[in-house]
């Protein structure tokens, strides 16, 4: 498994909506689990409302089908009752990797 994209989404969770938006990104693994070309998945939790996704993937192909998948569709529908701003998304190269086997 080469590792050599990823995708690095931030996001800001409005006051008070903290915990819902913590359960959305829990749900959103099994939405991901789907998706063979989304190889690393992770959401993670900064500060009491930051929070985040970061995922990798082999090529530019399986990017773009996660981009246009079914998580970033559902941000999209939950992002103004959760979000106290737009998501911010940043296509990465990633350099390095730890085979975990």
């Amino acid at each position: 498994m080469t590792l050599k994209l990823g995708v690095l989404a931030l996001l800001q969770a409005k006051p008070g909506k903290e915990t819902e938006l913590a359960a959305f990104l829990e749900g959103g693994r099994e939405i991901v689990a789907e998706e063979t070309a989304t190889r690393v998945w992770y959401a993670f939790q900064v500060d009491g409302s930051t929070f985040g996704i970061f995922d990798a993937f082999e090529d530019e192909a399986g990017r773009q089908e996660h981009l246009n998948g079914r998580i970033p569709a559902a941000l999209g529908t939950v992002g103004k009752e959760l979000l106290a701003a737009a998501p911010d998304i940043r296509l990465v190269d990633v350099l390095a990797v730890k085979d975990p086997s």
